[in-house]
């Protein structure tokens, strides 16, 4: 047990509140569980939200396309290309769909550059990447 616990702390302390599990990257201070399994190839939004809610990784079947605020959560303007945290190993340096319609146009929704960690607003039919999590408030 003092192990893990160490263990655990080593993590904490080289990764923040993030961290990685398998094919997930568990943010210790939200809960919330991010998909880290591979990267996935650009869709629409409508395929993006689809593609979490159908996927199943570590028997878990609970996913969703995150919101704004949360895909926000795991960026790191410290770093670029990819701007995101260290924990995370299987991904692009590129432009992620969230789950929250950009709201002065519904054909819009929020994405975010995990180039530079910016945020913007895409059209819905463009193709862009996904990265799924589970726990936490949709």
């Amino acid at each position: 047990m003092k192990i893990v616990l160490l263990f655990m702390f080593w993590l904490s302390f080289l990764y923040g509140d993030f961290i990685k599990n398998g094919d997930v990257v568990i943010n210790n201070h939200s809960n919330l569980e991010w998909q880290d399994d591979s990267v996935g190839d650009k869709m629409m939004w409508r395929e993006a939200i689809d593609y979490c809610e159908n996927l199943t990784l570590n028997s878990n079947s609970d996913w969703r396309l995150p919101n704004i605020n949360e895909l926000k959560s795991v960026i790191d303007k410290s770093r670029y290309a990819p701007a995101v945290v260290s924990a995370f190993t299987n991904m692009t340096s590129d432009q992620y769909w969230s789950s929250t319609t950009y709201e002065p146009s519904k054909t819009r929704a929020w994405i975010v550059s995990f180039i530079d960690g910016k945020e913007g607003a895409g059209n819905k039919t463009y193709s862009k990447h996904a990265r799924c999590v589970r726990g936490g408030q949709p």
